[in-house]
């Protein structure tokens, strides 16, 4: 029996899946101290820019062409725009105003939006377990954002990061085009580099220039680059094509309360009872889901 259930859950998965989880949801806290400190915008196109340049170079270190094929430019700008570009510039932006936490369950939604849009544009169907997970999931986060939301919150930056998560949707059910030739190092590069380019005109004319330097700001604006920017990214590709997007998105519901965890831990942010219970409905959520398409494959 138990070897039965192991062959029907991919560890290997289920370990990326959290290591990216994790490493993302940390990325909340990383962010806005960056932008505490320095223009958003303007901040994020250096760090693509740097991240991009450091990607193409190992890269070439391991060997892979620069050569992309015809699908695979397409998918890495599409990614690039919409990842880099839209999600996390408008993110970045939302951060001056929005608490860490918050921001990381607005981007929880995302299995919700990525299940909905394979359904609408792939013709993708969930089993039951599965979709008894995706709205199991959903409460979760409603669990945990509810008492946020009568706290007081800036509209704008709700709305920033709303249509930040509608970007990442896209860009979710792009990877699979993109890294499907190989060389992802190289595509991980470029996409870094596009999405430096579309930040870099609205960083220049609507941004001035000012950075509050010190210890905390440069640990966190490198941790940001190396971690968040380049490992979860490669990790990322790597689990949209071992799982499908769908799959993979499941585990953007961890986010809420490893957002929250580590957002009272490094910022001072409220946690509550509330949170830990989210958090147990969200892990099964994510059980079932990774049973669900398990059946659907076999």
């Amino acid at each position: 029996m138990p070897s039965a259930i192991s062959d029907r859950i991919d560890v290997p998965a289920i370990l990326g899946g959290l290591a990216f989880a994790i490493i993302w949801s940390s990325a909340f806290t990383s962010a806005k101290i960056i932008v505490t400190n320095a223009p958003p915008l303007a901040a994020s196109a250096v760090r693509f820019l740097i991240a991009g340049l450091i990607a193409l170079a190992l890269a070439r270190i391991l060997g892979q062409r620069f050569t992309l094929t015809r699908q695979q430019w397409q998918m890495t700008v599409l990614f690039g725009i919409c990842q880099n570009g839209l999600y996390l510039g408008l993110n970045f932006v939302a951060l001056k105003t929005v608490e860490a936490s918050l921001a990381s369950i607005i981007a929880s939604t995302l299995p919700l939006l990525v299940a909905f849009a394979g359904w609408l544009i792939s013709k993708e169907t969930l089993r039951p377990l599965g979709i008894a997970g995706l709205i199991g999931g959903m409460a979760g986060v409603i669990l945990i954002m509810g008492t946020r939301l009568t706290q007081g919150v800036d509209p704008v930056g709700i709305a920033l990061c709303g249509i930040g998560a509608l970007a990442l949707t896209f860009a979710t059910l792009a990877v699979k085009g993109a890294s499907s030739g190989g060389n992802v190092m190289v595509v991980v590069g470029f996409q870094m580099l596009i999405g430096s380019v579309v930040l870099w005109v609205p960083a220049l004319a609507l941004e001035t220039w000012v950075v509050n330097w010190s210890v905390t700001f440069v640990a966190a604006f490198l941790y940001t680059l190396f971690l968040p920017g380049l490992l979860a990214t490669l990790v990322w590709f790597w689990l949209v094509r071992r799982i499908g997007a769908t799959r993979a998105a499941t585990f953007h519901f961890m986010n809420p309360f490893l957002g929250v965890a580590i957002a009272a831990a490094l910022l001072g942010e409220a946690i509550g009872v509330l949170d830990v219970i989210g958090v147990a409905i969200i892990a099964l959520a994510i059980l079932a889901v990774q049973l669900s398409k398990s059946e659907t494959a076999t």
